[in-house]
């Protein structure tokens, strides 16, 4: 080897660590001014000084070496989630969306005790992740998009570790998409969160239960409520409703005394009282309730029928010219309301038959055999 060619190997090396060193240097400049201009970024809200720091941010994250660095990353990670809330509207231009950028250098700081050490950077990090995912969803559903609302407000719930409360927008938008269990789910996390449940609370979720056909949760629920809240009307007719609805009449009984003196007036609430006491053989109370029916609407036909079939039973039984009187007046008078009545017409054979009245007892059986016929 010449003299000649060992200087110039001994340049081209000194060459090359000269221009490292200025790389190191520049790498390093920009590392400095980045965090300068974040913080004051974040003192001032001055938005220039946040575009300053993402450009020195983005020249200090030029190499492989870079890209690694935790100190790049957070740097990179503060920076690119305050532009996704600052910059929502995404005004500059970004080869990425600055949501994935920061997600991308977020989930590279991965060293527990340089994170332990830098506890209040990433709980801002997250904190801005969550509130830019939340303007997203949004944003969405102004646009009726309830599927990205539902997939943004999860990505709220994960980076926020709870601090923002999404649960119930997620059991509403999972409602909307038809997705009943998850919307339990959600909406119950939610409840958890609240010092006292609402009335509106039990019974959005009753009716969850019941739309997944668990309706022994649905009771549950607003039996719940109404140990909380005991004089709701809502409730109340609500359960006395998937009661009757399942012929659980017995249970209706425990609850309707409750619903009347609420709403007196019900024509439909007294109705069933008086069924539900017929059906669990308390006759008494039974007509006392078809006659609070017809005190309330005289031309009510089936709190007339029902009096009239009580009446009728009598009479079969003990033969009461009393019984036999008003098991007529009754029935007659649901007749009138509704002519065509089989149920009716059908009662009034059985009465003249029992009672000797041919005449009436033809007159039934011709309406009924023309109703057949027609």
């Amino acid at each position: 080897m010449t003299l000649k060619s060992i200087n110039i190997g001994l340049v081209l090396i000194l060459g090359l660590f000269i221009y490292n060193g200025q790389t190191l240097v520049f790498g390093q400049s920009n590392l400095k001014e980045g965090n300068n201009n974040f913080a004051l970024y974040t003192k001032s809200g001055d938005f220039k000084k946040l575009e300053a720091a993402r450009k020195h941010s983005d020249g200090a994250y030029s190499t492989p070496k870079d890209s690694v660095s935790y100190k790049n990353n957070l740097l990179r990670a503060l920076v690119y989630s305050s532009l996704a809330v600052a910059d929502s509207s995404r005004k500059l231009k970004y080869s990425d969306d600055p949501i994935q950028v920061a997600i991308h250098s977020f989930k590279l700081l991965n060293d527990k005790n340089l994170n332990y050490e830098n506890e209040g950077e990433i709980t801002f990090i997250r904190r801005k992740i969550a509130h830019a995912y939340q303007i997203n969803a949004r944003r969405a559903l102004t646009n009726n998009d309830y599927q990205k609302a539902l997939d943004n407000f999860l990505q709220v719930d994960d980076y926020s570790n709870g601090e923002i409360q999404v649960k119930k927008n997620l059991a509403v938008l999972s409602d909307k998409l038809d997705k009943k269990p998850l919307a339990i789910i959600y909406y119950k996390e939610y409840l958890k969160t609240q010092p006292q449940s609402t009335v509106e609370d039990f019974l959005i979720l009753s009716k969850l239960y019941e739309d997944t056909g668990n309706e022994n949760e649905a009771i549950n629920t607003l039996l719940g409520g109404l140990d909380s809240y005991p004089k709701d009307k809502n409730m109340l007719f609500k359960l006395i409703n998937i009661y009757s609805d399942k012929g659980i009449y017995g249970a209706v009984l425990n609850h309707v005394e409750d619903a009347i003196s609420i709403d007196p007036e019900n024509v439909k609430l007294n109705y069933l009282a008086g069924y539900a006491n017929e059906v669990t053989g308390n006759t008494n109370n039974a007509e006392k309730y078809y006659r609070r029916v017809i005190s309330l609407d005289e031309n009510n036909f089936n709190g007339n029928l029902e009096l009239g079939l009580l009446h009728l039973k009598s009479f079969l039984i003990n033969s009461e010219s009393e019984s036999q009187d008003l098991a007529t007046t009754y029935l007659l008078k649901a007749n009138e309301i509704d002519p065509t009545a089989v149920n009716a017409l059908k009662a009034l054979a059985v009465l003249f038959k029992e009672s000797g009245d041919a005449f009436q007892y033809e007159r039934v059986q011709n309406q009924l055999n023309k109703d057949i016929i027609n």
